[in-house]
């Protein structure tokens, strides 16, 4: 495989598996909700579940959300219980609940590891891109001990602006002292990480874990993968 010269690489759903815990997580919490408040667990869940994709559905909501992700929660379990009838005094500790599931359910996908180590010893430079709150994302990198792989990592609440900025991939980029034609950008979004950097002359590598396929009338990636691991060849 002729690999580039830099790879620069998205952290969550593509490292690590971040989201792959969501529903379970909202199970738990509103099961727990209802054991505590009295809630029916099934329509609080259906109720937070369909506000949850409006809320997150608006650019500069989800910006705003990603960068305090606690507190994005509580509105959205505040409209949930609103449209449901009841008080919001327990909406804090809901999503509260929630989030503490989410952060200790996150794990490495399998291979992760491995494949930045290999990557590295073949001399690729690794650059990360991530979005979200500093000492969110910071603490994440810290746990997997991941810092020891990348050149750079640009962290959109460190940072001051995040993906699909495009001074994140140009930041990278300079800091790797790399060209866009002798670069890849691989990650989950393609919206993110992968057509940003492609308009750049960059490589674009999208993870597709549960094979979806690209979405009507959008464009083709250079690349699909199931796994970061695929990388290997």
């Amino acid at each position: 495989m002729n690999l580039p010269r830099a790879i620069l690489i998205d952290l969550d759903d593509t490292i690590l598996d971040d989201g792959g815990s969501t529903e379970s997580c909202w199970t738990d919490a509103c099961a727990a909700a209802e054991a505590e408040h009295g809630f029916e667990r099934g329509r609080l869940k259906a109720a937070i579940k369909e506000y949850a994709s409006v809320w997150w559905s608006d650019d500069s909501r989800h910006r705003r959300g990603r960068l305090d992700l606690r507190a994005a929660t509580t509105e959205i379990v505040t409209e949930a219980l609103i449209r449901l009838g009841h008080g919001t005094a327990t909406a804090g500790a809901i999503a509260n609940h929630y989030r503490d599931l989410r952060e200790e359910r996150v794990v490495l996908f399998d291979g992760a590891l491995d494949t930045l180590a290999w990557l590295r010893e073949r001399g690729v430079g690794l650059g990360m891109m991530t979005n979200g709150a500093g000492p969110a994302q910071r603490a994440k990198i810290e746990r997997f001990k991941l810092a020891e792989h990348f050149a750079h990592i640009v962290i959109e609440g460190e940072f001051g602006a995040g993906k699909p900025q495009r001074a994140v991939y140009e930041t990278l980029l300079r800091e790797l002292d790399v060209s866009p034609a002798d670069t890849w950008a691989i990650g989950d979004n393609l919206r993110w990480d992968v057509y940003p950097p492609m308009e750049m002359g960059m490589h674009g590598i999208w993870v597709d874990p549960a094979d979806r396929g690209v979405p009507v009338d959008w464009w083709e990636p250079d690349r699909i993968v199931r796994t970061l691991s695929d990388l290997r060849g």
